[in-house]
This record gives structure tokens, sequence and C-alpha cells, in this order.
């Protein structure tokens, strides 16, 4: 059985947030332009938002993350990360949600290197860019990810256009394999009606998603 069920709610403005918490929202993912996969909110958004989670003693985490599309990041677009990365420390940030990968789907581990230095005294969580790693890599990925001090792994366990029952398998699999060395959050269909159900058929006690309360 789960107890205390921690819902992590995705959000992309602080709007949302007040009701959130009425209705049991336990940390927040601030992601902006959801509709591409998530980017970096504004600094506005992150401090008001930051600030009124603090009274409440919800942590906040921030993806970081410059544009849409891939997860394949240029120089410049890294510099970009490191930035925010730094202002989101600055603001209080509690954590942040990042994931860079090379062109053949592996880790970039120079930018990764990078961007955990800057993220040193926060909470980390690798994003769904863990997705697009080949299954057969995940293993070893997540070896990494443990290694390199990384807290947790948000995943859906299969491509997008799968549902999340049909990655429960996965899952379990990524979540046997972890064995309380990282933590793996499911994501991506996780929602008011089944995350209980989720939780508890892969043992874990973290969910994440944009309606795990609920339509806000």
């Amino acid at each position: 059985m789960i107890f205390l069920l921690l819902k992590e709610v995705c959000i992309e403005n602080f709007t949302a947030i007040p009701e959130a918490i009425k209705r049991g929202a336990n940390r927040f993912e601030l992601c902006d332009n959801l509709a591409v996969g998530g980017t970096t909110v504004s600094t506005g958004v992150m401090e008001e938002s930051i600030h009124y989670c603090q009274e409440k003693h919800i942590p906040v985490m921030a993806i970081i993350r410059p544009r849409g599309g891939n997860f394949v990041f240029n120089d410049t677009e890294l510099k970009i990360m490191a930035t925010d990365l730094i202002e989101a420390k600055k603001l209080g940030i509690d954590g942040v949600v990042l994931g860079c990968l090379t062109e053949d789907g592996w880790i970039d581990e120079e930018a990764m290197e990078l961007l955990l230095d800057e993220a040193t005294g926060l909470q980390v969580t690798f994003h769904m860019a863990f997705d697009a790693i080949p299954k057969k890599q995940q293993f070893e990925a997540i070896d990494w990810l443990v290694e390199a001090g990384v807290e947790r792994i948000l995943t859906h366990g299969g491509s997008a256009d799968q549902t999340i029952d049909a990655c429960l398998p996965h899952l379990k699999d990524l979540v046997d394999y972890a064995n309380g060395r990282i933590i793996i959050l499911p994501g991506g269909g996780v929602h008011q009606d089944n995350c209980e159900m989720i939780a508890s058929k892969l043992g874990v006690n973290e969910v994440h998603g944009t309606k795990i309360l609920g339509s806000l």
C-alpha cells in the first residue's frame, strides 16, 4: 500500500497554484509552453510562485529548457540554460528539471556536468528526455545519473503515443533496476483517477502530471 502519495503538479503559471495547494498539491513543476513539452517560465512567474509556495511549505521545481523540440542543445542554448538555472537558484527555487542528449541519443555528459555544477545544492530531476534514450541504454543511463547525483528521473516509460498503461511494464523494470538509488517519477497520462493505481503497481510514492488533481 502506498502511503503519503506525493503529487507533483506540472503547471504553466502562477494562476492555478493557490487552488492546487487547496486540493493537495505536494510539489510543483513550473513548466511553460506545455504544448511543446515545456520551457522555462519567466522570472516573474518563478519569483511569485516560489514566494507563495515557501509560505505554504510546498517545494517548487522549475524546468530549465530554452525551447521545444529535441534535447540536443548547442553551446549558446547551454549558456542560456546555465543563466536561467543560476537565476532560479538566486530566487530560491528548490530544484530544477533538465536533460541534455547527444545526437545519437545518449546523455550529453559534458553538458549535464556543466549544468549539474551550477545546480549544486538543488534537487535535480532528469526530465522526459530520458524517454528519447534507446530503451536498451536506459538502465546504463540510470547508473550514470545516480553517479552524477541526480535525484529523480521523470519518465513516461515509452513514446508519447503510448498510453501510460502500456508503459507500466517497462516503468516497473526501471523502478526495480533503480532499486531506491534514484526516484523513478512516472508522468505523461497520470491523472486524478489513475495515479494511486499506478503508484501501487510500480511501488513508487511520487507521481507527476497536469491533471493529478483534476482540471485546475
